[in-house]
């Protein structure tokens, strides 16, 4: 077991924990933790911290009922910060957000990401817009869409056969495309299939293999 007496606690007897959705991996909430919040979230498995500015414990959902479900804790190098991994029964800030951190300092270039394409898929379905493909295709309708999912599939069949890396990409995006396309029309969100690829993995450490890969 760790001894969480070799923790560097702060001259408040403070440690920063900064919690992350263990699905996600997107940051939740930085807050902090004595010996005795940090105690009861090990023996309960939820997220117990330190109030600050009500100077008292508190465990995270006891009022909201967003529990968060501690997965691993980690502490860094110096011992002196922790990180928190959790799934989480509700929205983490108390302004009903998932993340408390969505206030933008400084802005680059916006990056591509997985999340930013579901959701512009996700618009072209709940506001149509003419000459948008994918908006053709919640048009035509599921029929279409699955026909479309068959036919790039092929496509990446056949990029692969062919041993053609740069063809093979291509058609995986495509597919990669046109199946989200599918979660949309029938509902499935990123976190759902994410979810389940996460329950596949064997709990039982002494089977040394996965249920699928």
């Amino acid at each position: 077991m760790f001894d969480i007496n070799t923790l560097k606690f702060d001259d408040k007897g403070l440690i920063p924990a900064i919690v992350v959705d263990a699905v996600t991996k997107d940051v939740l909430t930085l807050a902090y933790m004595n010996r005795e919040s940090l105690q009861i979230s090990l023996d309960k498995k939820l997220t117990c911290f330190w109030s600050r500015s009500r100077g008292e414990l508190w465990l995270k959902g006891e009022t909201s009922g967003n529990y968060q479900h501690i997965v691993s804790i980690t502490a860094d190098c110096d011992r002196d910060a922790l990180v928190i991994m959790v799934n989480k029964d509700g929205p983490a800030c108390h302004l009903g957000t998932d993340s408390c951190f969505s206030e933008p300092v400084l802005e680059g270039p916006e990056a591509f990401s997985m999340d930013g394409l579901m959701n512009l898929i996700k618009g072209r379905k709940t506001n149509p817009q003419e000459g948008s493909y994918t908006t053709y295709l919640f048009e035509k309708g599921i029929d279409k869409i699955l026909k479309k999912v068959g036919e790039e599939s092929t496509e990446v069949i056949i990029g692969a056969k062919g041993n053609d890396k740069k063809e093979t990409i291509y058609e995986i995006a495509d597919l990669t495309y046109h199946v989200m396309v599918l979660m949309t029309e029938m509902g499935i969100s990123l976190d759902d299939v994410k979810a389940e690829l996460a329950s596949r993995h064997v709990i039982d450490k002494k089977v040394k293999q996965e249920k699928m890969v």
